[in-house]
């Protein structure tokens, strides 16, 4: 199939598709006159990416962890033994994301409860 069905088949824009083939996500084959040609899996691996990216996965990450992952109905199941401890490490550094964006949300909090304070 081409990009254009590709596209239509999973919701993804063209432009995106092209970068995740730019990341080692994707590796479509090319016809001689360069355009790309994916597979019936293509489909499948374009939903995984999805899946990881809104799991906060970046694409380095995710192109490490793509073949080390299988579909097990509605959920994503690891296949490689070292996988688990990439993705608690990567949990680990969003939990910390989180708590300091909590933080900086509490410090503006007192600015804003100062501010209406010093208006009222």
């Amino acid at each position: 199939m081409r990009i254009g069905e590709l596209s239509r088949r999973t919701g993804v824009n063209e432009r995106l598709l092209r970068y995740y083939e730019q990341q080692g996500l994707l590796r479509p084959d090319r016809l001689p006159s360069g355009y790309r040609v994916y597979r019936e899996s293509d489909v499948v691996t374009v939903h995984r990416i999805r899946a990881l990216l809104a799991a906060g996965l970046s694409t380095a990450v995710i192109s490490q962890v793509l073949p080390c992952v299988r579909d097990d109905g509605e959920r994503l199941v690891p296949t490689c033994q070292d996988l688990l401890g990439q993705l608690r490490r990567e949990r680990d550094r969003m939990t910390t994301a989180i708590e300091e964006l909590e933080t900086s949300r509490s410090l503006l909090d007192v600015v804003i409860t100062a501010g209406r304070s010093a208006t009222d």
